[in-house]
């Protein structure tokens, strides 16, 4: 039995969670069915799957910044942050996963959340660097395109079940390291 204290949109957002992360190219039918609602109610919640889709990426950014913001608290530098976040970071990619196949960055609410954490990650790798874990020669911008592709080649492998989160963070950090030393 659902919790009778959850949304409606609440329950619809958990359900295409659960159905597009097994399926991606799964139907709303599908996730109305999963939530227990007709597609009416759906719809009149998202009116269609790009909105749903845009709501899906605004909870996933939510949830991954609440994740890397609880695990990096008490991390006392830059370098041992942006570590531990990829830590926080992979445990999510069986969730968010399929938002990669389906990016709603032309939504402006998106495209601003994903500017803030690039400016985010961009001062943390400005930050580490002067803490000499990076070449200082390398562009920040190159570490930062580098740590967020190796955020996705960890989902990648974590979701095909090659690795598991912490195998996954433990190499995109040994890799993202050693590639970009002083």
């Amino acid at each position: 039995m659902r919790n009778k204290n959850v949304s409606k949109p609440d329950l619809i957002l958990e359900a295409a969670f659960e159905v597009f992360s097994q399926n991606p190219g799964a139907s709303l039918a599908d996730v109305a069915k999963q939530a227990g609602v007709g597609r009416a109610t759906l719809h009149r919640h998202y009116a269609g799957r790009d909105e749903l889709m845009v709501a899906l990426t605004l909870a996933a950014a939510q949830e991954l910044d609440e994740a890397v913001n609880a695990a990096v608290a008490d991390c006392k530098t830059y370098t041992e942050g942006l570590e531990v976040a990829l830590g926080a970071i992979l445990p999510l990619a069986a969730r968010h996963m399929f938002l990669a196949t389906e990016p709603a960055t032309h939504d402006p609410r998106v495209a601003e959340v994903y500017a803030s954490q690039t400016r985010d990650l961009t001062h943390d790798v400005d930050m580490a660097k002067a803490e000499g874990t990076f070449d200082p020669h390398i562009p920040t911008e190159w570490i930062v395109q580098a740590y967020e592709n190796l955020i996705y080649a960890g989902w990648a492998m974590v979701s095909a079940g090659d690795a598991t989160p912490k195998q996954a963070s433990a190499l995109a950090w040994r890799t993202l390291t050693r590639g970009t030393r002083p």
